[in-house]
């Protein structure tokens, strides 16, 4: 007779307490087989015989030899390829839903022919030994700044054993954004740990032979924090594995709160990361006590923080622009013809004539381009025919609704439209971009021309009068009085 393992489990249980035909009447089998089962001590599934043979036909077998030649030419194949290919050669013998059928068998043939998989090894995490930095592309997530695409990275920071994280907005991987983005978590932190993790990049490594060695300016950047900096091997990106899985993590929490938030659109730049600090703060709530265990093995911060600027003399151009990094700025036009001094930092630029700082710029990525239209716009007023071909010409519309202007006008006078485009962005230059910027949405929905007249009469319009506030004398007497402990009576001003 055969047992279920429900049966058997009710004689074992009753064969404890009760003699062997009680536990055999309440498990419902006859003496003879629980005799049987309490002398082997054996469960069912342990007392039957494995099963060799199929209980329904393979449909795969006719051409299952030509399947494996292709497995073994490329292991990686998927089944649903092959399904599509079975179902492509012999429409009348398969079918898509045969698809789980052919997976299955693919996994039984990996299994005893496949190839030998990489093992991976997980680490013993220790509190306050090492920290780990990473970047990760965040132009998926369609962010944009002003209504304007707003491509960018971010730099990833985080201690592996309390998961202890930061983030920073940059636009390349180079060694600048590198050190800004260590430097600005460290010191939110608070502490440095003795050993760095980053991967290959060549901000921080370059080649030698078949390896790669550390440059000297990441060595001296963390010589500075006196951290040790260490590598994972070229190619083996999952040997920084903490800060690649948070990668995913984090970027995916940031798309779920846009998602909540309603907009992927921030006004400024200020703005997108002042959310991303919330995103952080809320990730990094409560893992408090690991990073407190970090903080007794962590050391302490340098007395000052890492500044070398590198300096490079420029001289003005003739257009007002200098060439900086490889990048490109202009200045304003008082400027032009001097040879000045640019200290490159890694987040800004600043322009010195001997010991005087002129200007200081937010730096931007090599090959890059900022005009400020405020330098240049006035002198285009005087030359409005240079407008059409001019080489920045682009960078003179501060948001899409000035572009938008721009076309209406020189559609509506080929002529003259660039000079009347040229006096709605000088008056913005001196009033104010955002309020420009809405008088033109107005114009633009009551499809009138965006001409500067329209324009001022819409922002002077829209300026509510200043409220006149009286403010009385005040009688000091009042207070002696009521030192003296005399009565006050109060009235409530409206």
């Amino acid at each position: 007779m055969t047992c279920t393992k429900n049966q058997i489990r009710i004689l074992m249980k009753y064969s404890k307490i009760h003699g062997k035909l009680i536990a055999a009447a309440k498990a419902g089998v006859s003496p003879k087989t629980a005799s049987q089962y309490l002398k082997n001590s054996q469960l069912t599934n342990e007392r039957e015989k494995s099963r060799h043979w199929r209980t329904r036909d393979n449909p795969f077998e006719t051409d299952w030899d030509e399947i494996t030649s292709f497995l073994k030419n490329a292991p990686g194949l998927e089944a649903k390829t092959i399904m599509e290919w079975l179902i492509e050669k012999y429409p009348s013998k398969y079918n898509m839903g045969q698809l789980r059928t052919l997976q299955r068998h693919f996994q039984e043939w990996r299994a005893l022919h496949g190839p030998e998989k990489e093992i991976m090894f997980p680490q013993k995490l220790e509190p306050g030994r090492q920290s780990q930095s990473d970047y990760t592309c965040m132009n998926k997530l369609n962010i944009t700044i002003s209504r304007e695409p707003f491509p960018h990275l971010l730099f990833h920071f985080m201690l592996p054993y309390s998961r202890w994280e930061t983030v920073s907005v940059c636009y390349s991987e180079s060694f600048d954004s590198l050190a800004e983005g260590y430097e600005k978590a460290v010191w939110e932190l608070g502490a440095v740990a003795p050993e760095h993790r980053t991967d290959n990049l060549n901000a921080a490594t370059h080649a030698v032979g078949n390896s790669r060695e550390f440059n000297n300016d990441w060595l001296n950047f963390l010589s500075h924090y006196k951290v040790t900096p260490s590598r994972n091997n070229p190619g083996e990106g999952h040997e920084n594995g903490s800060i690649e899985k948070s990668h995913d993590i984090f970027k995916n929490t940031v798309d779920q709160q846009l998602m909540l938030r309603g907009s992927r659109d921030f006004p400024t730049l200020d703005d997108y990361k002042a959310f991303l600090v919330k995103v952080q703060e809320w990730r990094n709530h409560g893992r408090g006590d690991k990073l407190t265990e970090e903080y007794r093995s962590l050391k302490e911060l340098p007395e000052v923080h890492w500044n070398a600027p590198r300096i490079v003399p420029i001289r003005v151009s003739p257009s007002s622009v200098i060439k900086v990094a490889n990048s490109t700025y202009s200045v304003p036009s008082r400027l032009i013809g001097l040879k000045l001094c640019a200290h490159i930092y890694p987040a800004e630029v600043k322009l010195f004539y001997g010991d005087k700082c002129l200007l200081s710029m937010p730096k931007i990525p090599p090959g890059a381009v900022d005009i400020n239209y405020r330098h240049i716009v006035g002198h285009l007023l005087r030359k409005p025919g240079a407008f059409a071909h001019y080489q920045y010409r682009d960078f003179l519309f501060p948001r899409l609704v000035f572009r938008q202007a721009y076309d209406a006008l020189t559609q509506a006078s080929p002529s003259k439209g660039h000079k009347h485009y040229l006096e709605v962005l000088q008056f913005t230059a001196i009033t104010n971009e955002g309020g420009v910027s809405a008088a033109l949405d107005l114009l633009f929905e009551a499809k009138e021309l965006p001409m500067l007249k329209k324009v001022k009469e819409l922002i002077e319009d829209s300026d509510s009068p200043v409220p006149v506030v009286k403010i009385n004398r005040i009688d000091l007497n009042e207070y002696d009085r009521l030192i003296k402990g005399c009565g006050v009576k109060y009235e409530i001003m409206h």
